[in-house]
């Protein structure tokens, strides 16, 4: 079941510092690398009269590495730029996600299978829902059951130990996943290791929300 007490403690600050100083660290490598480039432009501009006179192939080459090198430089940039929208736009994702109510959280996850592609996904969550909160079928056919834990600390060795009980009596044949907006403890990583589960933790998560299919190669999107 997904810890409702956890809902809407928000990040903290240091961890949100670590962010912007994440982001300015690599917009200052930006600066230096284009400063760089500028440089040796300069450079090359200064001495360019007298590699004509002397050795004309140098300067050939010199171009064409230059255009390389600018060329490159830009396309550095574009990727870095994409990095960093795609992760303060997971990031914002989180946010949100640290806000949703336990309910909220399955509700969520149920829309994203929807979106990958899994058919008769079933919201179990409440009373008497014997472990498990969602069941879906997979594009592939394998049947799906998830536990999902909407926490902003670490899940536990005993709540994996639960949930694979309940894979194992009341939902046998079902492959478990366990989502959680946190982290699971080295003892439940251990756990669930052995059980054989399939891990959505909060890296994953990010990722899973900003468009990447849960279970690549064995998921299709749409459908």
């Amino acid at each position: 079941m997904a810890d409702r007490r956890s809902a809407g403690r928000r990040r903290p600050a240091s961890a949100r510092r670590r962010g912007g100083r994440r982001g300015k660290g690599r917009e200052t490598g930006l600066v230096l690398w284009l400063a760089g480039v500028a440089l040796a432009f300069l450079l090359l501009r200064a001495i360019l009269p007298f590699l004509q006179r002397n050795w004309p192939w140098f300067v050939a080459a010199a171009v064409v590495a230059l255009v390389l090198v600018a060329a490159f430089a830009v396309l550095r940039a574009r990727v870095q730029a994409e990095r960093e929208r795609r992760w303060f736009r997971e990031n914002a994702e989180l946010e949100r996600v640290d806000r949703l109510s336990g309910t909220e959280f399955e509700r969520l996850t149920a829309e994203l299978l929807r979106r990958d592609g899994f058919r008769h996904v079933r919201l179990l969550g409440g009373a008497g829902d014997r472990g498990v909160d969602l069941t879906a079928v997979g594009p592939g056919g394998e049947t799906f059951a998830f536990q999902c834990k909407r926490y902003t600390g670490n899940v536990g060795a005993s709540q994996v130990r639960d949930f694979l009980g309940a894979l194992a009596h009341a939902f046998a044949g079902h492959t478990g996943v366990l989502v959680t907006s946190g982290r699971l403890t080295r003892p439940a990583l251990t756990e669930a290791s052995q059980g054989g589960l399939i891990l959505v933790e909060r890296e994953r998560l990010a990722a899973w929300l900003g468009g990447e299919a849960l279970l690549p190669g064995r998921t299709a999107r749409g459908g």
